[in-house]
């Protein structure tokens, strides 16, 4: 009786060392990907806000950014971004924005990237717009900031203009 009582004494304290210190299975782990998130959503405040400091403090000041634009354009270096923004936002007006399907994934402690969908409209120099489709954009930690090195977006829907080969068209 002494040695089952003494057994049992074991396994409890066994049990008790064990589960010491561990999370209790309700509390949550941290989201490392929170502050990428928080980094592209004060973007896209920036963007509905027509907020131009706000937009391009979400970039790296760098010589090396590179854009591939819905046009099929590029855009290289952060002296061109800040001249183009702040030369268009002033036109602005009226901006709705849609983000769906919103993926982030870590690459490292400091570098992820974001995909989405959009649907933005705005009133660009009185006339109406609108425009949809894919982003990619590829963000790096720099100092404490989570900040935009590439960014990458195409329309839903190309001119059929544009060349594409048919391997990567639609079948009919």
């Amino acid at each position: 009786m002494i040695k089952r009582t003494f057994i049992v004494g074991i396994l409890v304290l066994a049990a008790a060392t064990l589960g010491f210190g561990q999370k209790s299975s309700g509390a949550k782990k941290a989201d490392p990907t929170a502050p990428v998130k928080a980094a592209f959503e004060k973007l896209m405040d920036g963007i509905r806000e027509v907020d131009a400091a706000k937009v391009l403090d979400a970039y790296e000041k760098s010589d090396r950014i590179l854009i591939f634009n819905n046009n099929g354009s590029a855009t290289i270096g952060w002296e061109n971004i800040k001249s183009n923004t702040e030369s268009s936002y002033p036109k602005i007006k009226n901006v709705t924005l849609d983000i769906t399907g919103l993926r982030i994934e870590m690459l490292s402690k400091t570098s992820a990237y974001v995909t989405c969908k959009w649907k933005q409209t705005q009133e660009y120099d009185g006339s109406p717009e609108s425009a949809s489709g894919r982003m990619t954009l590829v963000y790096r930690l720099i100092g404490k900031d989570w900040k935009i090195v590439h960014r990458h977006t195409s329309p839903d829907n190309p001119p059929t203009t544009r060349p594409v080969f048919p391997s990567e068209r639609e079948p009919k």
